[in-house]
């Protein structure tokens, strides 16, 4: 296997996740048709509560895997890395089953804690029955997260990329084709078609396990060596680092969760008591926490395949103590993520309405809500970034801070803002977004702030960046501002309006790229030279 560099695993990372993106927002357009508005609503709620578990058990592991083998790649510790690896493996194995016990027995208790009191909407038992079903993934994913990790530590970017495809590969044909039979064929009811739907993510974890399982065979002699003559005091320093590198990955991934499980919980009770029709707020609800969200995933998957490159080089850098390359680092990654995310954010709040009804139905409250979550894909990226650069720079004690105050301030305004905005004449719901916008807010001013006055750290290269950024992104909402109307007023099915989101995206993406031509090419590297004087000899 061939190993990559930043921005080379940068590009096959964030290829590999955008793809698995896709297919996650393209098999929404027939799933949504089988199942409907309530069953989105009960697919939400039974994912929602899965990621809380998941990312209890699993979700700082991949990124602190890498971030030790990394780590003692660089100091040439090939024993320690092993007895890391292989002790890692027993340790989540214990926590995906409590995880999984906790799941399982526990889901009457979670579903109530979600619907509570709603009435005319899914039941308790409907929602109890979607978490059992998803649980059983929480017993996979986690070993498969670790040979994800441990495989990207290594710099071999490409085989986890992969089976990341994979993975959502088989999790979307067992979600389309499952609830398709189950209803269609079987004749079961909308529950029972989620319950095989949701399934499909413990399916795709299985078969990408296998694919990564039989790849690692192929390195082994490299990435696994004997470690019986490890002391018994380096296992234990190794024990608790890995803990310690966790926990922080844990918190970002946990916090992000929860911003979505506030929503799921504090909208339904908000609107429950604003009096709202109960399919108007499972409705709302399932815009938040699914139909938009599969949307928004598809923005936010470029940052997270930026930061499973960033991490290990970052950490070999601050490692070698080389503080110039890690500010590159970061500023670099920070400024593609500025002049790719925040343009394609805008562009998607613009034609907010023509892009709900290609992948899903005409819908009074999708384009209302939609147009303004998006937006918050570039500080909910932004955010993933900023704080898995602070967890491989060890600033631990500064994402707990961050984050936990972005959470609570969320926590604490969202129900005040949904009746304060409901009192002047504003949607409710618009109250939960302005929210979750103050909450990251803070999450990313406390870092970059500290991070500046107390360790040195310099945004000189994004801040140069940013008047053209301005300047270009304007260009670009005043000529699609002039197009929108002009096309989209006149058209009807979702194959024209499919074609017409299609020709605006080209335009707008060649009109972009000869405005930020010379700076997109310096962020690309060296390749993008060598290649040319490749071509042109």
């Amino acid at each position: 296997m061939k190993k990559n560099g930043l921005m080379d695993g940068a590009f096959i990372a964030t290829l590999a996740i955008i793809i698995s993106k896709i297919l996650g927002v393209l098999y929404v357009i027939p799933f949504y048709n089988i199942i409907g508005e309530a069953g989105g609503a009960l697919y939400g709620y039974a994912y929602n509560i899965y990621n809380f578990f998941l990312i209890i058990s699993s979700a700082g592991i991949p990124l602190a895997i890498s971030k030790i083998t990394s780590e003692y790649n660089t100091l040439k510790l090939n024993k320690e890395k092993s007895f890391m690896f292989d002790y890692s493996k027993k340790i989540i194995r214990i926590f995906s089953i409590v995880c999984f016990l906790i799941c399982f027995f526990g889901a009457p208790i979670l579903a109530n804690l979600i619907v509570g009191d709603l009435t005319n909407g899914n039941t308790v038992s409907d929602v109890a029955f979607v978490i059992r079903c998803v649980s059983f993934a929480i017993l996979v994913v986690p070993l498969l997260s670790i040979s994800r990790g441990y495989l990207q530590g290594h710099k071999y970017i490409a085989p986890p990329a992969i089976g990341q495809v994979i993975e959502q590969f088989v999790r979307v044909l067992v979600i389309v084709v499952g609830s398709f039979v189950a209803l269609k064929v079987f004749n079961l009811s909308v529950v029972q078609a989620v319950g095989i739907a949701v399934f499909g993510a413990c399916a795709g974890a299985i078969v990408s396990y296998i694919y990564l399982l039989l790849k690692m065979r192929k390195v082994k002699k490299e990435i696994l060596v004997p470690y019986d003559d490890v002391a018994k005091s380096e296992k234990k320093a190794i024990l608790k680092k890995l803990v310690v590198y966790c926990i922080p990955f844990i918190i970002i991934n946990v916090a992000n969760t929860i911003y979505n499980f506030v929503d799921m919980v504090l909208v339904i009770r908000g609107l429950n008591h604003l009096g709202f029709p109960a399919a108007d707020i499972e409705t709302i609800s399932s815009i938040f926490t699914t139909w938009g969200a599969k949307l928004i995933s598809v923005v936010t998957a470029i940052a997270t395949g930026l930061v499973i490159s960033l991490i290990p080089n970052i950490v070999e850098a601050y490692t070698k103590k080389d503080e110039k390359k890690v500010n590159e680092h970061f500023n670099k990654i920070l400024q593609v993520l500025l002049y790719v995310i925040l343009p394609l954010t805008i562009f998607l709040s613009i034609y907010a309405t023509p892009v709900w009804s290609v992948f899903y139905n005409e819908s009074h409250y999708g384009p209302l809500i939609f147009k303004y979550t998006i937006l918050l894909a570039t500080l909910d990226s932004a955010y993933i970034m900023i704080c898995s650069a602070l967890q491989g720079l060890s600033k631990t004690k500064l994402i707990y801070v961050s984050v936990a105050t972005g959470l609570i301030t969320k926590t604490i305004l969202d129900l005040p803002l949904i009746y304060l905005f409901n009192n002047l004449g504003i949607a409710p719901y618009y109250g939960a977004i302005a929210a979750t916008t103050i909450g990251y807010l803070l999450s990313l001013i406390i870092p970059l702030i500290t991070l500046h006055k107390k360790y040195n750290f310099s945004y000189k290269q994004t801040l140069k960046s940013l008047p053209k950024l301005i300047l270009t992104t304007s260009i670009l909402v005043i000529i699609n501002q002039i197009i929108r109307p002009l096309i989209f007023s006149h058209l009807t099915s979702k194959i024209e309006m499919l074609l017409g989101l299609a020709g605006v995206g080209i335009l707008s993406f060649v009109i972009y790229f000869i405005l930020n031509k010379k700076l997109l090419i310096e962020l690309m590297g060296e390749k993008f030279f060598k290649f040319k004087k490749k071509k042109n000899a």
